[in-house]
């Protein structure tokens, strides 16, 4: 048997533990206090919902689910081998939620304002605060199209990560729609525009050189590729004649009237890879993390998969991981109720049982055994932070010195 935990999943100690469970409560409590409600789906779905979301390359990294006994039997002796799979498990937060609101809506609140905060999977190569098994934590307003929403949901998660001690970020924004103006321009007609927004999404991964060798092979379009390798090499054009700029200036104003301290760009090289974008993108950054710790976007017709009709639906998600490895790095600790130890022997058990209950409105009481060797185990209660122990002769608090 194998004790290490499955490549791209981790194990957490309690220590670990206690900080993430902090950090999540932090966040859905920021959200819950602008009236957010908080949603529940499962980590399985239909995998022809995955696979036709608009995922970008997040398609290529669904963890798919064998069909199960004369199913997977039939499919084999019928050579379907690209049928063998019903079932998946979900890459984002996001289809799992327009699923679930085309089936609730009738139940639900317009605007409907949802908080997910949970696991999703991706068989990609684990790394540095990437794993196959990681946390989101999304909010999202469907139902509302005006650029409110927009305002709201990036002010609201600044704030979730203000609550959490972060400071020097940055968000990034753009509009899908005005980046679709620009390529345009360029001569791309509109069956390319996709392609090369998969492409100008490796800007910060890849050299500008082999961005354009990558469309010269996968667009045949000669001037609009050169057209824009010219723009590649210098991105300060006039945007002011596109008219979806107007949007994106006027949800930086409208942020910045709200928050003067909020640091908010206009990045025309913002893509997102999922190609279901339908408007405004933003993204955020940390200086102390490379990559973005959060992002999301407009997403008006994903729901329209579902009911034949078009929704507006707009969402931020913050990278829990990366918020996790950031926090965790600096020993980060929020103020909770401090650990203290209650030691007990047979005789006394009940006398310590009672002792414990009075003491938990201010503490966190553990009731433990009387250990033989009392030195050393304080010196490992003092390693998992405990405040101090109850002496037992006096039951006065005794602290613990780190």
């Amino acid at each position: 048997m194998k004790t290490l935990a499955v490549k791209g999943t981790k194990d957490y100690l309690p220590k670990e533990e206690e900080l993430r469970t902090n950090i999540k409560n932090i966040i859905e409590n920021t959200y819950k206090s602008y009236g957010y409600a908080k949603i529940s789906t499962p980590i399985l779905e239909d995998i022809e919902n995955l696979k036709n979301s608009d995922g970008g390359d997040n398609l290529k990294l669904i963890f798919e689910i064998l069909k199960r006994g004369d199913k997977f039997d039939k499919s084999i002796e019928n050579g379907e081998y690209e049928k063998l799979s019903d079932l998946g498990l979900r890459y984002d937060l996001t289809l799992p939620l327009t699923r679930f609101y085309a089936q609730n809506k009738e139940n639900l609140p317009k605007p409907f304002k949802s908080i997910q905060i949970d696991r999703v999977y991706r068989a990609e190569r684990p790394q540095k605060a990437r794993l196959r098994e990681f946390y989101q934590c999304d909010i999202d307003v469907i139902g509302d199209d005006s650029i409110q929403s927009e305002v709201e949901l990036i002010v609201v998660t600044l704030k979730a990560l203000e609550n959490l001690g972060l400071t020097d970020l940055v968000v990034k924004i753009n509009n899908r729609k005005l980046l679709t103006e620009v390529l345009t321009s360029f001569g791309y007609k509109n069956d390319e525009i996709s392609t090369v927004c998969v492409s100008f999404d490796k800007l910060d991964k890849i050299s500008i050189d082999d961005i354009i060798a990558e469309l010269n092979e996968k667009v045949d379009n000669k001037l609009a590729n050169e057209n824009f390798y010219k723009f590649l090499l210098n991105t300060d054009i006039d945007y002011s004649k596109f008219e979806s700029k107007k949007e994106v200036d006027e949800i930086i104003n409208l942020v910045k009237q709200i928050n003067p301290n909020i640091n908010l760009k206009f990045d025309i090289s913002l893509v997102r890879g999922q190609s279901y974008y339908t408007g405004t993108v933003f993204e955020i950054y940390s200086e102390k993390l490379s990559g973005a710790i959060g992002g999301g976007g407009r997403y008006d017709n994903l729901i329209g998969k579902f009911t034949g009709k078009s929704e507006p639906a707009v969402g931020f998600s913050i990278g829990f991981e990366r918020i996790y490895t950031i926090l965790a790095e600096q020993n980060k600790e929020f103020n909770s109720k401090q650990k203290i130890a209650v030691f007990y022997n047979e005789e006394n058990y009940i006398e310590k049982f009672k002792l414990s209950e009075t003491l938990r409105d201010t503490y966190v009481v553990s009731l433990l055994k009387m250990p033989k060797k009392l030195g050393k185990f304080l010196d490992k209660l003092t390693e998992d932070g405990y405040y101090g122990f109850v002496n037992s002769n006096t039951n006065e608090i005794k602290v613990l010195v780190a």
